[in-house]
């Protein structure tokens, strides 16, 4: 009873949080619309500063918001009865539906720098920036190639899980250090008169995104850190059973009335530990908190 109160204890925490992130990313994306349409004339593709605002818009989008819930994805726990394959395709898909919208928010800049004749690359921001977009493409591309197709042994992916990890937390934050370096260069380089340092209407509207931008990060940066939130590792519908046994559990062990009780106690520590080791490597090969 004290084991089950428990775990409902850490569902509810886990729902609250998800619900705090997925409102406080939303609203984040709303307060990027409201930004360019209410204090910097709209959207548009014409090489004007309307074209710029595709920036900000699909970065916090794509590369925030979106990004954000891939990272969760297989924290679902009403996910964990779904295929381990379809949550793949899922996860995947956030993931480059993310990578798409910042290759093209990052083609907005560039033109309409270059309609400007403003220099490209010359800023720490973009400097960061440009490589938070290169190290998630490849990203990407690596975990399609070892852990979507069905080609990479099982060690290598055991080898490279803690990497892949690892690297798109480390991505995931550096993203969101570089849309607040990204917001407050653009409100320093667009706000003359008054000045960002008078804190006019829209220093003020834009420094709450960024700090809309730092909660959403903590919150999926803390449920993606959390072990016992983790997807469980699958069972294998087989096992490895000794030569001439049958698994664990069938009828055919059933009915081994005749057999000594040490024979019966080996088949099922033999099996036991067969279960054991399968499990073993499909956590270890298959398992992602990503």
């Amino acid at each position: 009873a004290v084991l089950g109160a428990r775990k409902m204890e850490d569902y509810g925490r886990f729902l609250a949080l998800l619900g705090s992130a997925l409102l406080v990313g939303f609203v984040s994306v709303v307060f990027s619309l409201v930004w360019v349409f209410h204090y910097r004339e709209g959207l548009s593709w014409d090489g004007s500063p309307r074209e710029f605002n595709w920036h900000p818009v699909l970065i916090i989008t794509g590369f925030v918001f979106i990004q954000g819930i891939a990272i969760i994805v297989y924290r679902l726990p009403w996910t964990w009865k779904c295929s381990k394959l379809l949550m793949k395709f899922i996860h995947a898909g956030l993931n480059t539906i993310a990578m798409i919208l910042a290759i093209v928010s990052m083609v907005a800049v560039f033109e309409f720098h270059n309609a400007r004749n403003i220099p490209n690359m010359y800023s720490l921001h973009s400097w960061i920036g440009l490589t938070a977009v290169i190290f998630y493409s490849l990203q990407l591309i690596l975990g399609f190639a070892v852990f979507l197709l069905p080609f990479a042994p099982v060690p290598l992916r055991a080898a490279l899980m803690p990497i892949h990890v690892y690297s798109g937390l480390t991505i995931f934050a550096t993203v969101i250090a570089t849309a607040l370096m990204g917001i407050t260069e653009k409100l320093i380089f667009s706000l003359k008169n008054p000045a960002y340092s008078a804190s006019p209407p829209e220093a003020t509207f834009v420094n709450c995104l960024g700090l809309l931008l730092v909660i959403f990060g903590a919150l999926i940066l803390w449920m993606a850190s959390r072990s016992h939130w983790k997807r469980p590792p699958e069972k294998n519908a087989k096992v490895l059973q000794p030569i001439g046994g049958t698994p664990e559990g069938t009828e055919a062990e059933s009915t081994m009335t005749d057999g000594s009780n040490a024979d019966k106690s080996d088949l099922r520590i033999n099996s036991e530990a067969a279960r054991k080791q399968n499990l073993k490597l499909d956590e270890a090969g298959q398992r992602s908190t990503m």
